[in-house]
Formats: structure tokens, sequence, C-alpha cells
């Protein structure tokens, strides 16, 4: 697999000097300053190319290239943003970037209640507590019909911890939650995130499927031409949230997807965490079932229940068998390697990792810290030279 790594221009505190000395060799990153719907021209992509390839780095993926609102709710100007993402993803094949990730949830990128979840051994990870959440929805952001989305007693169980809480925390848990705007950095209110929830009211997760569906069959065809590959990334996490409809969240979702457009260029990001905070998704049976079309791969572990509660665990502890996926992603090398192809390389990247060492106190990207990546991309390295080692005759 390539070992990668997720770096956020050069804004980003970890800086490409770091990374190459983490032993990764190709860069996942995005044009973070162009708006969403903009085509992203040659001239900008080899700027960044440039920066990259001059810190003696690869830009081997990019996440992501954003599906603008008006796509996924197929209104307004959502012809002209397809025209403009056809034109990105061709620009992106000309200078010699091919795997480009991408999701189709609607308003939030990801949903976590806490950012600075405490361990035992002094590090911190995102966390994500339903009950919190659902105080969030009906308490504080006082979506309409909100509490007709949960069992009453559960709506009764986050009130009491509602009353419980006072302002500091309630704002605390509103920052975090707004944090999966995409853009967030920009100054959202609970106006605003209310105002873009409702603009989803008449789209349900049929309507949503029919209108990615309908970009992929727009943008597919001209990334088969520039041997691209697109890679949808999970739903995070992959249950409905807000009344919004999610539809990238289970095996049968990805079956739905993948069937139709089956083409390696329609493909997807296999996401452990994502797909893993769900009790319901057997992701090492996904690994298996869709290795084919998996084109790019994020490996974290989360530790979870059936309630619908998750933090986000060091690499080989939680609920996930990584080693069964790592497994599976090898052997698929292997058979690609066999067909002859020229895409052997599964580009992979330490999703998330904890806060610790040098990175307490740091402001970061949530999970994205310098020695807990640092510390998954090594334990990735590991398990896949041990996952070779077993399966290739020594000599």
């Amino acid at each position: 697999m390539e070992q990668t790594w997720r770096w956020y221009g050069p804004r980003d505190r970890i800086t490409l000097k770091d990374i190459r000395q983490t032993g990764a060799t190709g860069i996942v990153t995005a044009l973070h300053h162009i708006p969403n719907g903009e085509e992203w021209t040659v001239e900008e992509i080899m700027e960044r190319k440039k920066t990259i390839e001059d810190a003696g780095l690869r830009w081997s993926v990019v996440e992501s290239v954003p599906v603008h609102e008006d796509i996924k709710k197929h209104t307004g100007n959502y012809q002209k943003y397809i025209e403009n993402y056809k034109k990105t993803i061709a620009n992106l094949a000309q200078c010699g970037i091919y795997t480009v990730c991408y999701n189709f949830m609607p308003v939030l990128d990801w949903t976590r209640t806490d950012l600075t979840y405490h361990f035992e051994d002094g590090s911190e990870a995102l966390r994500y507590v339903h009950k919190h959440f659902v105080a969030f929805d009906v308490f504080i952001l006082e979506r309409p019909n909100a509490r007709k989305d949960y069992p009453e007693e559960l709506v009764e169980e986050a009130e009491i911890w509602y009353r419980s809480i006072g302002n500091g925390e309630i704002n605390v848990l509103s920052e975090t939650i707004i944090k999966g705007l995409p853009g967030s950095e920009e100054s959202y209110t609970l106006d605003d995130l209310r105002n873009v929830i409702a603009s989803y009211s008449t789209i349900d997760n049929e309507q949503l499927r029919a209108n990615l569906f309908y970009f992929l069959d727009e943008v597919v065809p001209v990334a088969e031409k520039a041997e691209l590959k697109l890679a949808v990334h999970a739903d995070d996490p992959p249950w409905g949230l807000l009344g919004l409809p999610r539809i990238v969240s289970t095996y049968e979702d990805l079956q739905k997807l993948l069937s139709h457009y089956d083409s390696v260029s329609n493909g997807l990001t296999l996401c452990t965490g994502s797909f893993g905070a769900g009790y319901f998704n057997d992701v090492p049976r996904m690994a298996k079932s869709f290795a084919n079309r998996i084109n790019f791969l994020h490996l974290r572990n989360v530790s979870r229940d059936k309630d619908l509660n998750f933090y986000e665990d060091y690499l080989l502890q939680g609920d996930i068998d990584i080693f069964d996926v790592v497994k599976t992603m090898v052997e698929e090398e292997e058979r690609r390697k066999q067909e002859g192809r020229n895409d052997i390389l599964i580009p992979v990247r330490p999703d998330h990792g904890n806060q610790m060492f040098g990175d307490l106190g740091q402001k970061n990207n949530p999970g994205y810290s310098l020695y807990g990546r640092m510390k998954g991309l090594a334990e990735i390295r590991g398990l896949e030279a041990a996952v070779r080692r077993m399966q290739i005759p020594q000599q």
C-alpha cells in the first residue's frame, strides 16, 4: 500500500518536512482556498503540486473535491457546478493526480460531541455520545419536530443531561458540532444551521440517492476517459442526523452505489472508522466484498456500543479487526499485480490519531494530530509487513 498523510496546505501546523519524517511518501490534500463549486485550474493545481514535490513528496490523492450543496439537492446552479467538477477532475488528471475522494453527505462532513475525550494514558481523542447529540438537536438547535426522530425515553435522558450542564458546556457542544460543517472556520450560527437543514426538508434517502446517481452519470465518464478514480467517503457517523438523509452508510448502500455505475472510476474510500462507528456494519466483510472498487483507504479504529455511542480508539484496539482489513487489501494488491494493472498500490492514510506528547494543547484540525497519526502510520506499516511476510514464502 502507498503510505500517505493528510495535509491541510501551507497553513497546516504540521509541515511537509514533518510529514516526510513520518515515513509517508504520498500527500493527501486539497485546494481549500477555492470556494466549493468553482473549477480548479491547471495553474492552481500545479502550484500546489510543485510545493509538495519540492519537499520530496508526491501528491497522491485529492481529499476532497467538494460536491456543492446544489448538486446534492439538484437545485439552483447544480448543472454549472457539475460542469466545473468535470473540468476539475480532468485538470487533476492532466497534472498527474488520479485519485479523488469526495462525499455526498448533506450539510455536515462529520459529527462528534467531544473533541477532547480523555484516555487514562493522558492522551485525547474524538468521541460521539448519542444522548448529547439528541440534547443538541432537541433543546439547543430546537429543530422542528426533532423529538419525533428519537425514542421518548432517550429524549427524557437527553433533557436530564441538558438541564444539568451550564452555558459554557452548551456553547462547547454547539461549536463542536458546527465544526463538522464544510468551511467551519467561517462564522456559522445556529440559525445558519437551521436554514441549511430546512433546505433539505423535501429530500429523503431515495431522492438524495437519485441525485447522487445523476452526478455519477455525469462525472464518471469524464473520470474514465482521464483514467482517474473517484472514491466516495462514508457518512460519518453512518446513520441519520438532524432529519437529513444518509445514503453511504451501510453494506446495502454500497451495493446500490457501486452497481449503479460499474466502473473502477466509480469507487470507494473505505473508512474503517466511519463505517465502523455503526455496530451494524461488518467492516472486514465490506473490505472483502468491495475490494476491487476500493480506491483509497482510511484506517482508524473505534470502540462502540449498540446505543450509537463511540470514541476513536488506538488503531490496534477497538472493535474493528484492522488486521483483517489490511490482509484483504494486501491480497487485493496482489490480485491487481497478477492482472498486470498499473494501479496496484492502494493509497492508505492513518485517519485521525490521539492528541499526545507535543500535540496536546496545540491547535490542530480535529483528529489530525502529528504524533497520534505517526503512531498509527507506523502500526499500519508493521501490519502490512507482517501480512506480506505471512503470505509470501521466504527464500
